[in-house]
């Protein structure tokens, strides 16, 4: 005998007066979509999906006396669902009772809660320590965002409802880089997966781990053109090292594991998309959520002993070597820090591995190549070896092939990519400079730079001093921009900088103490520092600073995100160079001997936007209110914008 289930009640209608006589009205009782309908005096409650076509019924209307579905135009019976002329397809009704002015529906207790297919797979993603999200809920993934609200209740999962899937992407490519460990963009099927592209494409070729689910119209009108139907397995093959649909049969929690695993072991983008009927399908009897336990290996690799051998020979021969470090090198600093002080030699970065080293650290030497400075270039120049850690040669990066090289890296087809090397050496890194430090203990024959670095310094910042007196009537130098963030940034903040030319003049100015950079580096992505200081945010805001850095024609592209960063009072502070150009873009044209065209930007007041969206805004125009403006925006708790105007020319 089954037993009946309990009627709950739900005030749907504070004042029954808001309903008038011949008007209907969708309410929710519960997770319950209702069609309250007031017809003859009479407050009624219909089922809120049409039986054909799961039309609103809700956002309908009585005419003659009858309920008309909005989508299809089938009449009901406003009171008793029914149809006319005798049909047996009605729609269910509720009972309602009134109190004093409000309306109560009375609905069927919920079962409890089953396990879905997604719930397996989301709680598998956290057990593997994967808990921030950043995307968008809608008609196609609601499976997946139901069991992902579950797991926000229980304290095991962040989730930040972003203003585009793009800006979701970047924030999760951001999240990996800092991290080392992937974080999710969101979104559903078709256009909203599809605006992910560009910053899974980040995360790629900078070698960060990224999760990416879709949403996915049903199985079964796969191939019809059905509404927002794209083949996102087929659309995402060639940016996702793991790309898969969930299927009915599929193993569900293997899936998400070896997601997760290809992801951390490949520093690449996996990609998961789940056909919205399978999403809601109850689990498979028996199965259960997996966890990391047994499933990974440590990555302590080791390299070939033969090229060991050799690059402890270059080594101990060599008199003058430098050190130079990319973004792969980023989770081994100490190690690589140490050895250089056995050294005693100077520490170069690529671009993407700026902040790596101090500047003020007695043997950094800034950054090499076009974002560079010229102490960089000067070390690299003058030395007998160069011994790289985690850089991959491209032509951005400087390096010169024309010296004696000892190249390391995990990734053996960044070993020898561009050139020949004379020692490549195939491990992880710290593992690596274990061996060779251990090897060359007693056989160090090297001269100490310190004192050459520092007068380096001294002629740079003589140059530096020289440049900062160029003065303009259009606006602010970029050099008095980062000479200024110097004196203020918190020294261990993140800051997330964007491209173009705001981004070349922060390589070359600004002086990075203890902060973490965060750049689109090989794809080079305009847009890149707001949704990036997000992703930072959700990883390390509550334990330190987040600032990002970009120009207005940057800001532009994802300017929508200030009012996410309003939304979760995410404290980032916001530094915008103004020069109604894109600058970087006209600069290029110049060179190619064309004429300056369509660079230059109508723009709104970027300090009154931000205001508008709930956050601080602060113009500064003149070179003076520059360091009291920094501090200002420094200082205040809660999503900050600085605008700064600023000369194209005087970079």
């Amino acid at each position: 005998m089954t037993q009946k289930k309990e009627t709950v009640w739900y005030k749907v209608l504070d004042n029954k007066d808001r309903l008038p006589e011949g008007r209907v009205q969708t309410v929710t009782a519960g997770h319950q979509g209702v069609c309250l309908t007031h017809y003859n005096g009479k407050f009624s409650a219909l089922d809120n999906k049409c039986p054909h076509q799961g039309g609103p019924l809700g956002e309908g209307s009585i005419e003659n006396g009858l309920l008309r579905c909005p989508w299809h135009g089938w009449d009901f019976d406003p009171c008793t669902g029914l149809p006319p002329g005798g049909y047996d397809d009605g729609v269910t009704t509720f009972e309602v009772k009134e109190d004093g002015d409000a309306i109560f529906v009375g609905i069927p207790e919920e079962p409890k809660h089953k396990d879905t297919i997604s719930d397996v797979m989301m709680q598998t993603m956290v057990n593997w320590d994967v808990d921030t999200v950043f995307g968008m809920v809608g008609h196609s993934n609601l499976g997946v965002a139901d069991a992902m609200m579950r797991l926000e209740e229980q304290g095991k999962l962040q989730y930040f409802g972003i203003r585009h899937e793009g800006a979701a992407a970047f924030a999760a490519s951001a999240y990996g880089k800092l991290m080392g460990k992937p974080a999710v963009c969101f979104g559903i099927a078709g256009p909203g997966s599809t605006n992910m592209f560009t910053g899974m494409w980040d995360a790629k070729v900078d070698r960060a781990p990224l999760l990416a689910f879709s949403g996915q119209v049903n199985t079964q009108v796969m191939g019809t053109g059905a509404f927002q139907e794209v083949d996102l397995v087929k659309a995402f093959q060639t940016v996702a090292d793991f790309n898969h649909a969930v299927q009915q049969n599929s193993k569900h929690s293997e899936l998400m594991s070896l997601a997760i695993k290809s992801a951390l072991l490949n520093r690449n983008v996996s990609h998961i998309t789940f056909p919205d009927e399978v999403a809601f399908m109850p689990k498979t009897i028996g199965e259960q959520a997996q966890t990391p336990e047994g499933r990974i290996t440590p990555m302590n690799i080791s390299p070939p002993k033969q090229m060991v051998t050799k690059a402890v020979s270059m080594i101990s021969e060599s008199k003058r070597p430098a050190i130079i470090v990319g973004h792969g090198a980023r989770f081994h600093m100490e190690a690589i820090t140490a050895f250089a002080d056995k050294l005693k030699c100077p520490v170069i970065t690529t671009f993407k591995g700026k902040g790596l080293i101090a500047d003020n650290h007695e043997l950094g030497c800034g950054v090499l190549g076009r974002s560079g400075t010229p102490i960089a270039s000067w070390f690299m120049n003058e030395s007998d070896l160069l011994i790289v850690f985690g850089a991959s040669f491209s032509n951005h990066t400087g390096i010169t092939p024309k010296k004696p090289i000892i190249q390391v890296d995990y990734d053996p087809t960044a070993l020898s990519k561009f050139h020949k090397v004379d020692a490549a050496l195939w491990g992880e890194i710290s593992e690596t400079l274990s061996l060779i430090k251990e090897q060359t203990e007693n056989n160090i024959n090297t001269i100490d730079r310190r004192s050459e670095i520092a007068e380096r310094w001294d002629i740079w910042k003589e140059e530096k001093a020289n440049r900062l007196k160029d003065q303009s009537d259009k606006g602010i130098s970029s050099i008095a921009v980062f000479e200024a963030m110097n004196t203020v940034t918190p020294e261990n903040a993140v800051i997330a900088v964007d491209v173009g030319n705001n981004t070349y003049s922060f390589g070359r100015y600004f002086e990075p103490k203890n902060q973490s950079i965060l750049m689109s580096g090989y794809l080079g992505s305009i847009g890149f520092s707001l949704p990036a200081a997000m992703g930072a945010w959700a990883a390390q805001g509550k334990e330190r600073p987040i600032w990002s850095v970009s120009g207005d024609g940057g800001f532009g592209q994802y300017l929508g995100e200030m009012m996410t960063l309003v939304k979760y009072n995410m404290n980032i502070k916001h530094v915008l160079l103004n020069n109604s150009e894109l600058g970087k873009i006209s600069k290029e044209q110049k060179a190619a001997e064309v004429d300056v065209w369509q660079t230059s930007l109508h723009n709104v007041s970027f300090a009154k936007y931000a205001e508008n969206c709930g956050a601080l805004g602060i113009k500064v125009t003149k070179k003076e209110d520059l360091l009291p403006a920094l501090e200002k925006l420094r200082d205040h708790n809660g999503p900050a914008l600085l605008e700064i105007i600023t000369d194209v020319n005087l970079i």
